[in-house]
């Protein structure tokens, strides 16, 4: 099969695994042609310069087709915000090139097997992108495609969603090997073997942890999902009809659910929530008198002494008495690049373009106090930064909220994706997670990843339902991403090793 066939089958079998499609077969054969495709490259005359383009092209195809929404939810905003996406693929495809080339040259140097390599180099690559300063975006590692299948990835409480993705990436080249060595039936009976074993091995503590952890009810959350329009939500004239009718909703789901918390959306409030009293003294008076709790998404602002100010996408809790200033305000720390704040340079030289974001990055979280439990709040893809979600298990909390705006997304399948993130923090951590989105997806999902209340797209409701957690602490929230970790040192140790052997072979005898 030529190059250019196996990267287009690679691309459909990546966006196949993941939402909204989230089949379950193509998780493990999506790298199939990527490994195929080193492998033939290994056998041309120049491999590195050959495995440098397929890996390219690779990830400039699978991003590309996977991430699609992003060119239309950034149109929606500004033609300019395009190249957000273009940069985003670009990225991301040369990390791919990058995975190839040094995958293909540690091949040749060390003898290592491809299942050994290749499977280290994607983790630790995924651990890159994950943490590559003002553009880092730990968006769908390969793990998070199992997260349709809850009983497939609670192993994840042990080694996290890295974890997770590495044992993809070792079935799917160990796979791709047993084809290439199907002529030697033994050889290629164990390969396979070795999958089934595998994934029986996972399926199977999947169903010993779902039948054995014991799941302890914490209270009712209520989350109100308005399905508030991206452009009438920034209509100057529309500000208070929006205010209103969030209150209305809030107000809806104290008196039919009577819930002992209510969550509203990322930014629900679409300005400065302490620039609009009565917006405040609505919100306190119905926290105060139905003795609940109340979380508000809205923008915060500080002014500095040179008439200069700052301000964050911020998250208001107000207690039972009313109260927003008891607690400290949850100014959003991982912002999106950007939209939320431009990268590497100083936000305030594109003040004059919309949508090019000056926001300002908060510092971690404080956990909240509520009577039903303590809990941690995650904004927007906040949910996809897995040491967040830890760290709010470290210090006490029960469990999590998340409030987000998907509004921009559209219909596309970008909901989908950024729901599926929860599902693998409430398994790492154990922890219930309590989601409210603008215009959908909001839901509960349970400590064993399973999700409840789910509300369909651009649905104007709310939902409301038990949220449960567990009284253990994981071997994940003890030492966190151990797996991503030691495959970036055993990345970076290959890298050294076959950098020596290429040095004795160099020198003169």
């Amino acid at each position: 099969m030529s190059d250019w066939r196996l990267v287009v089958v690679g691309a459909v079998l990546l966006a196949l695994a993941y939402p909204p499609f989230h089949l379950l077969v193509p998780s493990f054969l999506c790298l199939i042609p990527a490994v195929l495709l080193l492998v033939d490259g290994a056998a041309d005359p120049r491999p590195a310069r050959r495995h440098l383009a397929q890996g390219f092209w690779f990830g400039l195809a699978a991003n590309g087709l996977v991430l699609y929404w992003m060119i239309v939810a950034l149109w929606h905003f500004t033609p300019l915000s395009a190249l957000g996406y273009l940069a985003t693929i670009l990225v991301l495809a040369l990390w791919t090139a990058a995975l190839f080339a040094l995958t293909g040259w540690i091949h040749r140097m060390t003898k290592l097997p491809l299942w050994v390599v290749f499977p280290v180099g994607w983790t630790a690559v995924e651990w890159g992108i994950g943490h590559q300063g003002d553009i880092r975006f730990p968006w769908l590692g390969l793990g998070t495609s199992l997260t349709g299948f809850p009983v497939m990835v609670q192993i994840a409480d042990v080694v996290g969603a890295r974890g997770v993705t590495l044992l993809l990436a070792a079935a799917n080249t160990a796979l791709a090997l047993a084809w290439l060595g199907r002529s030697n039936r033994r050889s290629a009976a164990r390969l396979v073997a070795c999958v089934v074993a595998g994934v029986a091995l996972a399926a199977g503590y999947g169903v010993v942890r779902m039948r054995s952890l014991p799941l302890r009810q914490l209270g009712t959350v209520a989350a109100i999902q308005p399905a508030h329009d991206a452009e009438q939500r920034w209509n100057a004239s529309q500000l208070d009809s929006i205010a209103a009718d969030l209150i209305g909703l809030s107000q809806r789901a104290l008196v039919e659910t009577r819930p002992d918390l209510v969550v509203w959306p990322e930014a629900a409030v679409p300005h400065v929530l302490t620039w609009h009293p009565d917006w405040v003294a609505a919100i306190a008076e119905q926290a105060r008198g139905h003795r609940t709790p109340i979380v508000v998404g809205a923008i915060d602002v500080r002014s500095n002494p040179d008439r200069s100010y700052e301000y964050w996408n911020a998250a208001f809790v107000f207690d039972t008495a009313g109260r927003h200033d008891a607690q400290p305000v949850y100014h959003k720390n991982y912002l999106v690049p950007i939209v939320e704040r431009v990268p590497f340079v100083n936000p305030r030289w594109f003040a004059r373009l919309r949508w090019f974001g000056g926001k300002g990055r908060g510092e971690r979280g404080p956990v909240y106090q509520a009577p039903m439990g303590r809990f941690g709040v995650l904004i927007c893809y906040e949910s996809a930064f897995e040491d967040l979600s830890r760290r709010y298990r470290r210090l006490g909390a029960e469990f999590l909220v998340n409030i987000t705006n998907d509004a921009w997304f559209g219909n596309t399948s970008a909901p989908y994706q950024h729901a599926a993130h929860l599902v693998m923090r409430a398994i790492e951590t154990r922890s219930g997670i309590a989601r409210a989105a603008n215009t959908g997806i909001s839901e509960l999902v349970d400590p064993l990843g399973r999700e409840h209340r789910r509300t369909r797209l651009g649905d104007r409701t709310l939902v409301a339902g038990d949220v449960l957690t567990a009284d253990v602490t994981t071997l994940y929230t003890r030492l966190g991403d151990w797996v991503g970790t030691l495959c970036l040192i055993g990345w970076l140790g290959l890298i050294l090793t076959s950098l020596r052997l290429r040095a004795r072979t160099l020198s003169p005898r």
